[in-house]
């Protein structure tokens, strides 16, 4: 985790955030976005504070599944660019670690080699798709709207593209951002960007009962999972099985390894360790 080091996240008890919540129950880690009188579109400091919760869960071995969330009719509206352009705008955190480079929640999230849960109860614009697309699994109810209106206001969602990237195919991508129009969650889900709709009343369960099954299974080979992913893509293909071989090899040796086979054997729930 590029932004901050696990020391910077020991003092994690002490951080008074000003724009989100979080809460740790059993191994599920919950980062609510909190300034709905501005449709949760984050400033400087709380896009650190959103990498800062990330760096935690990514350091905190007891975190198996984050979930994001946030308060108000609207999940995300993007960057609140008059805070990015007049620091005034926006409100310092004297209690958050310093960041270690400038804040970009994409690459925040491809540190974090947990699976994560995006909840999303409302429309996501613009920046917002940063959050969606840097989770592992988006569950949205019917009535929730994506877009990127940025071209109608004369600019261009630049940082997003990398994050759409994995996702969609560059038609699809230029789709999105020259036309600026709304999608709907089911034409979402038809491009890969949610992958489950739920009723407004049934999310919450079907949120809980997903990171409940993430959290039964090896935490350690989920992180070696992750990792191997986003490490083979940057390979040449003739060296992608190669290298996964290897990384299976390694995983082989650890602890849950062998009592995730032991545990088959005996018939019993394993017990993992992370190692």
């Amino acid at each position: 985790m590029q932004f901050y080091t696990r020391e910077d996240t020991l003092a994690f008890k002490d951080v008074k955030f000003l724009y989100i919540k979080t809460s740790l129950v059993g191994h599920i880690f919950t980062v609510t976005l909190d300034r709905p009188e501005k449709r949760n579109a984050f400033t400087p400091t709380m896009a650190a504070e959103i990498i800062f919760t990330l760096a935690f869960a990514h350091y905190n071995e007891n975190v198996r599944c984050v979930v994001v969330e946030a308060n108000g009719p609207v999940f995300c509206a993007g960057a609140d660019l008059n805070a990015f352009h007049d620091s005034s705008v926006d409100r310092e955190n004297d209690t958050l670690p310093k960041i270690r480079e400038e804040a970009r929640l994409g690459d925040a999230f491809d540190g974090l080699l947990k699976p994560a849960i995006a909840k999303v109860k409302g429309p996501v614009l613009a920046g917002g798709f940063l959050l969606i697309c840097g989770c592992t699994f988006v569950i949205s109810t019917p009535e929730t709207s994506f877009s990127l209106p940025e071209v109608k206001r004369g600019i261009w969602p630049m940082q997003v593209l990398a994050s759409l990237s994995r996702i969609l195919s560059d038609r699809k991508i230029l789709e999105l951002a020259i036309t600026g129009k709304k999608y709907s969650s089911k034409e979402a889900l038809e491009l890969g960007l949610v992958t489950k709709i739920e009723e407004e009343e049934n999310i919450d369960f079907e949120v809980n009962a997903l990171a409940d099954l993430i959290c039964e299974n090896a935490p350690l080979a989920i992180q070696a999972g992750i990792s191997a992913l986003r490490q083979m893509k940057k390979l040449a293909e003739e060296k992608r099985h190669a290298f996964l071989k290897l990384q299976l090899d390694l995983l082989l040796k650890t602890e849950d390894a062998k009592e995730g086979s032991l545990a088959f054997k005996e018939k019993r729930k394993p017990e993992w360790k992370s190692r």
